[in-house]
């Protein structure tokens, strides 16, 4: 391994322990007992994800307890948008320069979605039938802002860091080992069951037999790809094919990644969150009609969830962008004619993709909520948090034998240029 691969890998862990002592610093002025007992009486889901996604700083109410949402829903708006409209889509072609102008429209907008989320936070917590807060005094709004805001920002900040000098995605980081920092906890809470009773050991082995299952059916489809053949008269090539003078383009199978999930999830509970609030008598009851696992959540997941898939899936992938592209490289499909004809291939694979990637999201999400809503076990982690980790694992296991391949390659360059010497 060389100096500069352990040097980046050193940063990044070093980022990750400031990211994790920054999950157990307090807001200012909040009541640990109040929000203690508001947590364990408290059977929202969408407090269980949030809480999840930061790595349990959202329990704690500590100055990270947003973590990096708001960049993620505004990135995703963004994304969105760049496909809607044309000023944004012409920035988006503009390479380099159209990038970073996005990514600071991305930054302005985290500011504003911040700066709400946190403003609701300090409300919602402070109208509770004992205030989070130790006064009422309205210095605290203005530290809970600062502090959340403030915190939002910097991990941003953190997370291009490790981006730019560290190793892997740093956003993706962040948001994974707050993840995975909350695994000890749930896999605790599964052997207590055995140990108290509830439980024989046998269905304790059965849930960790599949939980590996997930983990390698996740990694299958998310490294399975759809290779669409592709012929340049000039024997360019996209990615050589070993065995003839074919190239082809790889089409993911999950073309949304772990969007719809996130926002079917998001639908569902978000508005019980927010109704817990202001009416909790009548938000409990709401939610044992929608429950991770029941029947009637598991039927409106399944359609936001296969809705989002060919919405994301139609948005991001431009198949008449595509067909262009390959007409203008001079390059065609076998047996498709260039143009529209290429275009409306592309659209017949990539619906056939996104229902399969639609099936195989409901799978590896519904499963697990459906087993632990049976079988009673309070656990957090689902299937988003298992594509989460996976996908993640896979880009950073992706960049790391990059890094290693330049490095053989670089050295047996020199050895080259020392013997022509």
């Amino acid at each position: 391994m060389s100096a500069e691969l352990k040097k980046r890998i050193l940063f990044t862990l070093f980022i990750l322990l400031i990211y994790r002592v920054g999950t157990f610093i307090p807001l200012p002025g909040i009541d640990s007992k109040i929000i203690s007992d508001f947590f364990n009486n408290s059977s929202n889901s969408i407090f269980d994800m949030v809480n999840m996604f930061s790595g349990g700083a959202f329990q704690r109410m500590s100055i990270f307890s947003l973590n990096i949402m708001p960049y993620i829903t505004a990135s995703i708006i963004i994304q969105l948008l760049t496909s809607i409209y044309k000023s944004l889509e012409d920035l988006r072609k503009e390479g380099e320069v159209g990038r970073k102008k996005i990514n600071q429209y991305t930054k302005y907008l985290t500011l504003v979605l911040g700066f709400f989320q946190s403003l609701g936070i300090y409300y919602a917590f402070s109208n509770l039938e004992h205030s989070a807060f130790i006064s009422t005094s309205k210095i605290f709004l203005f530290t809970t802002i600062l502090s959340l805001l403030g915190s939002t920002m910097f991990l941003m900040w953190l997370g291009d860091k490790i981006t730019n000098q560290g190793i892997g995605n740093g956003i993706s980081i962040l948001i994974t080992v707050g993840i995975v920092a909350e695994l000890p906890g749930n896999f605790m809470n599964i052997f207590q069951l055995a140990r108290n009773g509830s439980h024989s050991w046998g269905f304790i082995f059965f849930l960790m037999a599949l939980f590996m299952f997930l983990i390698m059916f996740v990694v299958y489809i998310e490294k399975a790809a759809r290779n669409v053949k592709i012929q340049y008269p000039n024997k360019g090539f996209l990615f050589k094919n070993k065995n003839n003078d074919n190239s082809y383009i790889p089409l993911k199978i999950n073309i949304s990644g772990v969007i719809p999930p996130i926002f079917a999830s998001s639908i569902l509970m978000f508005p019980l969150a927010i109704l817990q609030f202001f009416n909790a008598e009548l938000a409990q009851k709401l939610s044992s009609y929608v429950q991770r696992g029941g029947a009637l959540y598991t039927s409106l997941f399944t359609v936001f969830v296969v809705f989002f898939c060919f919405f994301y899936s139609s948005i991001v992938f431009n198949t008449t962008e595509l067909a262009d592209n390959l007409k203008k490289s001079n390059c065609f499909i076998p047996g498709i004619r260039p143009g529209n004809s290429t275009a409306e291939y592309f659209d017949s694979i990539i619906n056939k993709l996104t229902i399969i990637g639609s099936l195989y999201l409901v799978f590896v999400c519904v499963i697990p909520d459906i087993l632990f809503k049976k079988y009673s076990v309070q656990i957090a982690i689902g299937g988003t948090s298992l594509l989460i980790i996976v996908s993640t694992v896979i880009d950073l296991i992706t960049q790391f034998q990059s890094y290693v391949f330049s490095e053989k390659y670089n050295s047996v360059n020199k050895r080259r240029k020392v013997r022509v010497r």
